[in-house]
């Protein structure tokens, strides 16, 4: 198999999830009766400290379903520029909610500014949307978001009548890397979305967090927009042990990234800023003189896969062990000669 570094999405099952798979009890879960996924749910809840939690097919679906839970049709809601429910998730919120996103130019460390959020909250004015609320998301192209500004941002949204959502896709690496249980960082927000199917390498899958009378909606509109499985039981058990074994091992990922930026560093043709490497990705800005799209088929001939950009982003995870990048940065060696 390939070592690919394009993504953490493409993380292979580990044994022990394949085996809960295979083992679990099931129900249909569109009656509340898969007891796997009711287990899920509830040990993820206690977990990140909330009343609640549904069980989604996909990040994109669970972020989605928080917007139209938090917002009514002609609401609207602020976000980063670089926001994945803004960029990357087929502009559902405004074609499937009717939600108006309010995308802010994102700061050098992921962060909105806060007299930018401040700028953005529209009056009380039939002229204008209502804004409803402020959407974070913890990673942030690999970066965190420190737990004072995560603060100030919920002190804002409370004082200005917001809700707060946090697209947590990889919150567990936040977490682990700040050294902080995830709870700590959820704690500021009123919901947030978990993938378990990243860092967290279950197959499938992701979690809506957030009070009682939130996921009631958010299940309502999962339903709706076609996201009821039935024996879902059998994606669940992969999550449980996610959430059970795959948390403090990303602190692995977190290393193979340092030295992976520190060594793609020292290549004529890649530039890297080694400070922002803060949890398991490597952004590389690529020369014009390095035929990236060339250099990428020679890797593939010699088992390494990335998507091939100006713009390089490399990503480690479970299936990439240290002596991987050792090998991959020897092979870009050889293909940059």
């Amino acid at each position: 198999m390939p070592v690919d570094f394009r993504s953490d999405t493409v993380t292979q099952p580990t044994e022990a999830m394949r085996r809960a798979m295979f083992e679990a009890p099931l129900g249909d879960d569109v009656y509340g009766d898969d007891p796997t996924v009711n287990r899920l749910e509830a040990m993820a809840a206690e977990m990140l400290g909330f009343d609640n939690a549904l069980f989604t097919s996909s990040g994109t679906q669970a972020n989605l379903l928080a917007l139209m839970s938090h917002c009514d049709r002609g609401d609207e809601y602020i976000c980063g520029q670089q926001a994945h429910n803004y960029r990357f998730e087929g502009g559902g919120a405004a074609v499937l909610g009717s939600i108006q996103p309010q995308p802010l130019t994102n700061q050098t460390d992921g962060s909105i500014a806060l007299k930018d959020i401040e700028a953005a909250i529209k009056p009380d004015d039939v002229h204008f949307a209502r804004t409803r609320l402020l959407s974070l998301e913890n990673t942030i192209g690999g970066k965190i978001l420190p737990m004072t500004y995560l603060a100030e941002a919920q002190a804002l949204a409370f004082n200005r009548g917001l809700k707060i959502h946090l697209d947590g896709a990889r919150l567990a690496n936040a977490a682990v890397a700040a050294n902080k249980p995830m709870a700590e960082i959820a704690g500021h927000f009123d919901s947030v979305s978990l993938c378990l199917s990243k860092g967290l390498c279950a197959p499938v899958g992701s979690l809506l967090l957030g009070d009682d009378r939130l996921i009631q909606k958010a299940r309502r509109w999962r339903k709706m927009l076609g996201g009821g499985m039935r024996q879902a039981g059998v994606l669940a058990a992969a999550g449980i042990v996610s959430l059970e074994q795959q948390v403090e091992r990303l602190a692995d990922d977190h290393d193979n990234a340092t030295l992976l930026a520190r060594e793609l560093a020292q290549i004529d043709g890649f530039e890297v800023d080694i400070t922002s490497v803060q949890t398991n990705m490597v952004f590389a800005t690529v020369a014009d003189g390095v035929d990236i799209n060339a250099v990428a088929a020679k890797l593939m001939a010699n088992g390494f896969v990335i998507s091939p950009s100006k713009q390089l982003r490399l990503v480690t995870h479970k299936d990439i062990a240290r002596t991987d990048v050792v090998a991959f940065i020897d092979a870009l060696k050889a293909c940059c000669r």
